[in-house]
């Protein structure tokens, strides 16, 4: 297995879906950056990758044995081992991991693309067997909190952030069952539909008005997100942190 160098990580901790694992032109300024001294790297089959990068699973014990205190964290002019951390590839996509001592990937991060292309150049001609997950995984179930890819597919950081706290308020919403409640809001995403909403009940109102958020990300649901999360702290200290004025893309 070959090792890298001087590795820059950008830990996104407790992720299960890859499309929370920020690339580097999403990366901002107050991120806390890491370097890893040196990374192991390991070559896995794709399905190994994808489920590394979409679930929070325990991984093969071969993987783990094989990464056993091989990468080092540099920290404030120390070198620090960590028990199971690594990059992984499947000769095209690359995902760094931290299991952060256990046996899952607790802890992941994209790298900056200079350091991709190295770590691709380095098992472009690796002939050893690559690690495979040696069972198939269950289907991965998604729901509100835990959206489908497809719900995500083009938005930006900021766009997936609000758009899962719309979700979070949605769900919400759905637990009160106060069917005027729903025709409230449903009527506020879309007016031109309330005279058909008397036909219909709570639950109905409620999973048209999932279905309909479900695609894409506009200026309606921006409204709505700013409108539903009103009065609620929890949700508006969530809004705060995706509009702060110091935030910018890529400002490493």
């Amino acid at each position: 297995m070959a090792r890298i160098r001087d590795v820059w990580v950008n830990w996104f901790e407790g992720e299960e879906n890859g499309y929370n694992v920020c690339p580097f032109h999403e990366w901002r300024s107050e991120d806390h950056i890491e370097v890893l001294d040196y990374a192991e790297i390991v070559r896995v089959t794709p399905s190994l990758l994808n489920y590394i990068e979409d679930r929070l699973e325990e991984l093969p014990d071969s993987l783990m044995s094989s990464v056993y205190q091989k990468t080092t964290l540099r920290k404030n002019m120390k070198k620090i081992t960590l028990d199971y951390c690594f990059i992984a590839t499947d000769g095209e996509n690359v995902l760094a991991v931290d299991t952060a001592g256990y046996h899952t990937p607790i802890k992941k991060s994209r790298l900056t693309p200079r350091q991709e292309e190295l770590v691709l150049e380095k098992i472009k001609h690796d002939v050893c067997t690559p690690f495979e997950l040696g069972f198939t995984p269950s289907p991965k179930s998604y729901h509100i909190l835990s959206p489908p890819p497809a719900h995500m597919a083009g938005l930006t950081r900021k766009e997936r952030a609000l758009k899962q706290l719309l979700y979070m308020a949605i769900d919400e919403l759905n637990t009160s069952k106060n069917r005027a409640k729903l025709k409230y809001w449903f009527t506020e995403w879309s007016p031109e539909d309330y005279p058909w909403l008397d036909a219909l009940t709570g639950e109905e109102i409620w999973n048209r008005l999932y279905r309909e958020i479900s695609e894409g990300w506009t200026t309606r649901h921006y409204n709505l997100c700013r409108c539903l999360v009103k009065g609620q702290p929890f949700f508006e200290k969530l809004w705060s942190l995706e509009h702060k004025d110091t935030v910018k893309e890529n400002g490493i």
